[in-house]
């Protein structure tokens, strides 16, 4: 009945949702007060996809965030400072203010592989941090997401098929927002179920509520587990609504008010919040405490962020490359014997008896009369 899940586990799900739509409300109000300098890319209505994902990893698993996934940075703890400074270029942004959005990274700490502007990029980038894993012996696996337009582009395909051959420890969310930015899910591809592109690779897939965390988690850590056990990657679908148009400027008119009323009544929080009194795994102090910590934490961390100054000049070209700020080396966690030669030698043979020839197909008795 829990999932798996303890009573303080349940209340950290409600927690980052929150928190999560909480950062972006404040994020909106500093686009309005021309503090923001990049582009919004909302993720309301699907904050139960980033959190509940990212939460079934383990603090070793690598993710790759995509533009809408500010939940899973908030779960792997980056603060909302982070998120605040990126988003309005200050010099005490991670990329000191040299990048936009969601584009940057902690490759030391969190395991956070930076977002790649080029749809689709980062599943054969994932695929590769995971099959490198292997190689050094690690037990990790790595995630990313991709939305519903992203998978008809080149590298999603190329990076399944590589992830497929390889049986690599890789778990892809596709989120089924309904759009690809202003073009409906059924003039995109002849599919009822995004799910079934994984048949095309030989690879698991899953169809999840992405209006239910708890559906959402249970089957992630499931889609990890498997991964992880050598089972190879896992495709999982997340069918859901983006509740606002693809970017902060645009205002969604394309999309019918009856769709909109329809998912509104599903909002993850609303949906969450009566899951956790159903269950009575709360009560109106516990839900008033979580959202009186979310706030002093989002109006400490704002006040932080609106206190930085934008980059100075002189800093232009610092950074672009690295030239010796640090030191790259493996981490291996296994013998590198086994990497080399002669254990790591395999004999040459064909496993397909008939080398692979077009063989002729006898015909049936009805089939030869006819």
């Amino acid at each position: 009945m829990n999932h798996g899940l303890t009573k303080q586990q349940h209340l950290d799900l409600y927690y980052y949702m929150s928190l999560n739509r909480e950062v972006e409300e404040t994020l909106e109000l500093l686009f309005a007060q021309n503090k923001v300098i990049s582009s919004l890319y909302p993720s309301l209505g699907q904050e139960a996809i980033s959190v509940g994902t990212a939460y079934a990893l383990g603090r070793e698993d690598w993710i790759a965030p995509m533009i809408r996934n500010i939940g899973s940075l908030l779960v792997r703890g980056v603060p909302p400072r982070d998120i605040f400074t990126q988003h309005m270029g200050t010099v005490t942004s991670p990329t000191q203010g040299k990048d936009r959005t969601s584009y940057f990274g902690d490759l030391k700490k969190r395991h956070i592989v930076s977002a790649i502007s080029m749809l689709g990029e980062l599943i054969p980038v994932m695929v590769g941090v995971a099959m490198g894993g292997r190689y050094l012996g690690h037990k990790t696996v790595t995630m990313t997401w991709i939305g519903d337009g992203g998978s008809s582009t080149g590298p999603f395909h190329e990076g399944l098929n590589l992830a497929a051959v390889q049986r690599a420890p890789f778990v892809l969310i596709l989120e089924n927002n309904q759009f690809a930015y202003s073009t409906p899910v059924g003039r995109q591809v002849p599919l009822r179920d995004f799910a079934d592109r994984a048949k095309a690779y030989g690879i698991r897939s899953m169809i999840v509520d992405g209006n239910d965390v708890v559906d959402v988690y249970t089957k992630s850590r499931e889609a990890v587990a498997l991964a992880r056990a050598g089972e190879g990657p896992v495709l999982i679908e997340a069918k859901t609504m983006r509740m606002k148009g693809h970017a902060q400027h645009d205002r969604a008119e394309y999309v019918p008010k009856d769709l909109i009323a329809y998912w509104k009544a599903r909002d993850p929080i609303a949906l969450y919040e009566k899951y956790l009194t159903a269950k009575k795994l709360w009560d109106h102090k516990a839900k008033a405490a979580i959202h009186a910590k979310i706030k002093r934490l989002v109006d400490k961390e704002r006040e932080i962020a609106e206190s930085g100054a934008l980059p100075p000049p002189e800093i232009a070209e610092q950074g672009v490359y690295c030239d010796g700020c640090h030191e790259i080396r493996a981490d291996w966690r296994r013998s590198r014997a086994e990497m080399l030669p002669p254990r790591s030698s395999a004999k040459a043979l064909y496993e397909v008896s008939d080398f692979g020839q077009l063989v002729a197909r006898k015909k049936s008795k009805t089939e030869a009369r006819s």
